[in-house]
Parts: C-alpha cells; structure tokens; sequence
C-alpha cells in the first residue's frame, strides 16, 4: 500500500472525520502513536492501515484492497 492509496482508503472508509481519526486516535498498535505520527515515523502504510481499521472496528472484509485506483481501460 502506498501512502496515496493510504489517504483514499481513509477517505473512502471514514468520510470527512478521517483526517480527524488519523491524526487524533491514538493506536496502541503502533506504539501509542497517532496514525498521522507512525507514517511520519517511517511505519508502513499497509501497517497503519490495519491497525486504524482494527481500533475503529472496520470489519476485516473491507481492510484489502482498499484506495487501490481502478485500473485504467483500453
């Protein structure tokens, strides 16, 4: 996961109060630090994805595959 498609798969799952999640719910997950902090920290996106959706109860069905753009058509 790239740190683009991090910021759609946030935007897609959690609307307007992503920016907010990312940057004040602290994820015991990623050593008590905010997403926005671990991805600063140099913590894989993909590993800051996971984390958000486990502390926000995102069912695991929607965890993969998100913020991937649709590839492009002939």
């Amino acid at each position: 996961m790239r740190r683009s498609e991090f910021q759609r798969a946030v935007e897609a799952e959690f609307g307007p109060r992503g920016s907010s999640l990312t940057a004040d719910l602290v994820l015991s997950e990623l050593g008590d630090r905010t997403a926005a902090e671990a991805l600063a920290a140099g913590t894989p996106p993909r590993e800051v994805w996971r984390a958000l959706c486990s502390a926000a109860d995102v069912p695991p069905e929607r965890w993969y595959g998100v913020g991937r753009l649709e590839p492009r058509r002939g």
